[in-house]
């Protein structure tokens, strides 16, 4: 099993980073390897629309979008990682997401997605939200904990002292492992679910 893990917050050592890094241990311990990637300083426009990709299966701004396509096609599951900014994810991370989502082409059917917001205090359920619908969109099943999956922290380091969100994230680890184990066990004897055609509905 292969987990990729986008770090959205600017500060790569912030309290993201410690509800990351308590996922991470399960991880280990369940043999299932990680990589993070720090997304949330990287300089990461918003999609202009241009629909090259549609040509050339990959985004048209060739930056730290097109370096994680190819770990997310290989990867069992992605994890999505936000400090909470006026009720909603670090804007880097979104135009992030949006373009990954958008260029790339491989069939994301049946990988786990699991999302992870961090706060000082209010907008985690909105954030929380927002990013799940990455994973919804795209046939992803969605990894879910004992609560819904956020930390609390305001000054580096103090979401070390949740106690509670800490164990919610060690939850998330493991039910997202279990998740991505029997997905791979039913692959195997079933397939993948038959997928129908695309229709396209416009209203004007």
């Amino acid at each position: 099993m292969n987990v990729i893990i986008l770090n959205g917050s600017p500060k790569a050592e912030g309290n993201t980073a410690v509800a990351i890094n308590e996922m991470v241990k399960i991880f280990d311990e369940e043999g299932v390897k990680t990589e993070i990637i720090h997304v949330g300083n990287a300089a990461v426009r918003g999609c202009v629309s241009c629909s090259t990709c549609a040509k050339t299966g990959k985004c048209v701004f060739d930056d730290i979008v097109n370096e994680i396509a190819p770990k997310f096609e290989a990867a069992d599951g992605m994890v999505i990682a936000s400090p909470v900014y006026y009720a909603s994810a670090n804007a880097t991370l979104i135009a992030c997401l949006d373009r990954l989502f958008y260029s790339s082409h491989f069939d994301k059917t049946m990988k786990v997605g699991a999302s992870v917001v961090v706060a000082r205090r209010g907008g985690c359920s909105a954030t929380y939200d927002e990013l799940n619908k990455y994973f919804t969109i795209s046939g992803m099943p969605v990894a879910s904990s004992q609560y819904w999956n956020s930390v609390h922290g305001n000054a580096p380091g103090q979401a070390k002292e949740d106690a509670e969100g800490l164990q919610t994230m060690r939850t998330l680890a493991r039910n997202m492992t279990f998740l991505m184990k029997s997905i791979a066990l039913g692959k195997e004897k079933y397939g993948l679910p038959e997928k129908e055609e695309h229709v396209w509905t416009n209203f004007i």
